[in-house]
């Protein structure tokens, strides 16, 4: 059987509680330092994951260190917890590890993990964008911006995601606006889509000036000075996080009823999956950033897939190739089903 395994990590001292009671009755401090010393461990296994032409099956590792602790603690340390995981997994018979957001950042991509752990590892960010441009199509339809003057804003855009997100959204959007601190690498981004697609983008470093025309907000920064105020952005705006962590400034944004802030995109695994513990997404479905390590294992491509902070053009084509080669589809938005989007496409005014 191919089998994978993907490292996660508990977000708050609760997320242990609800798997072993005690722990709720530890003070905070105690229970910290426990977790410090305390060994990766498996959540659950996953059964039931088939293709027309493969089937696979794997398991949850649980990295036990608190995201707080992750970004605290000396990197060292949380790397050395990470690794141990994906030592786990190895030794659990894993070909192929999935590392989640926070394991990724802290090991620059997975590159010192799947060094020390002699072991392939993805981070899940091809099929991330992929997906991601995918549900931006999908939803734009809902809101009622799949017209020739919708106008698209890029966020961040020279980052190594953001830049094969312009290059994508070059090819499927009349308007394209990039926008980062650094005009130099914006010309040099413009020219190449120019080259590529024949499209002239705009360029700015001026941030409030682009959302204010924006229709769909492609947010590829966590910067902690970029700061985007509700007020900043027109009544039925559309913007996908990409940004980990999250950007801050975006929960402000999120409140207005008028605006549609996606999180995450969810995919529908083919066959009948059981992943035995209770992430809070449907049935049957998972994060993009989970797929990718998954469609990799059907497709017995052992291999460090997404692996540092680059993010390739022909890797996102191809992991999207692969996902529906396998069966893989778009589900849904995390947080948001058709009718609360469909509330907030009421309140667009002008409507």
């Amino acid at each position: 059987m191919n089998k994978f395994s993907f490292i996660l990590h508990p977000h708050t001292q609760q997320d242990y509680v609800e798997r072993f009671p005690v722990i709720g009755y530890l003070p905070k401090f105690v229970f910290k330092g426990v977790t410090r010393v305390l060994p990766p461990f498996k959540v659950s296994g996953i059964k039931g994951i088939q293709s027309s032409f493969a089937q696979a099956e794997g398991e949850f590792i649980c990295c036990p260190l608190l995201a707080e602790q992750l970004r605290e603690l000396p990197p060292e340390l949380v790397l050395n917890k990470i690794i141990k995981a994906v030592k786990l997994a190895k030794r659990n018979g894993a070909k192929l590890v999935g590392l989640g957001t926070f394991a990724s950042v802290i090991s620059e991509g997975g590159v010192r993990v799947a060094q020390e752990a002699d072991m392939p590892v993805t981070t899940g960010d091809s099929y991330n964008v992929f997906m991601a441009l995918e549900g931006l199509k999908e939803v734009a339809k809902w809101m009622e911006l799949d017209g020739a003057g919708t106008n698209v804003v890029v966020l961040g855009a020279t980052s190594s995601l953001g830049s094969v997100c312009a290059r994508i959204l070059a090819k499927e959007n009349k308007y394209l606006t990039l926008v980062a601190s650094e005009r130099s690498k914006l010309e040099k981004l413009a020219t190449q889509i120019l080259y590529e697609t024949g499209l002239a983008v705009k360029i700015t470093v001026n941030i409030k000036e682009a959302l204010r025309k924006a229709d769909i907000v492609v947010v590829v920064t966590s910067l902690a000075d970029v700061v985007i105020e509700p007020q900043d952005l027109k009544s039925g705006a559309v913007i996908y996080d990409f940004a980990r962590p999250r950007n801050i400034a975006l929960k402000a944004v999120a409140r207005r009823e008028d605006i549609l802030v996606i999180e995450e995109i969810l995919v529908d695994v083919p066959g009948k999956p059981e992943f035995n513990f209770d992430f809070g997404f449907p049935p049957g479905q998972c994060s993009a950033c989970w797929a990718e390590v998954i469609i990799l294992t059907l497709e017995k491509k052992y291999e460090s897939f997404s692996l540092g902070r680059e993010v390739t053009f022909s890797q996102v084509k191809e992991i999207g190739a692969l996902a529906q080669k396998h069966g893989f589809k778009l589900a849904g938005l995390k947080s948001l089903t058709r009718g609360e989007i469909e509330e907030i496409k009421e309140n667009v005014s002008g409507k």
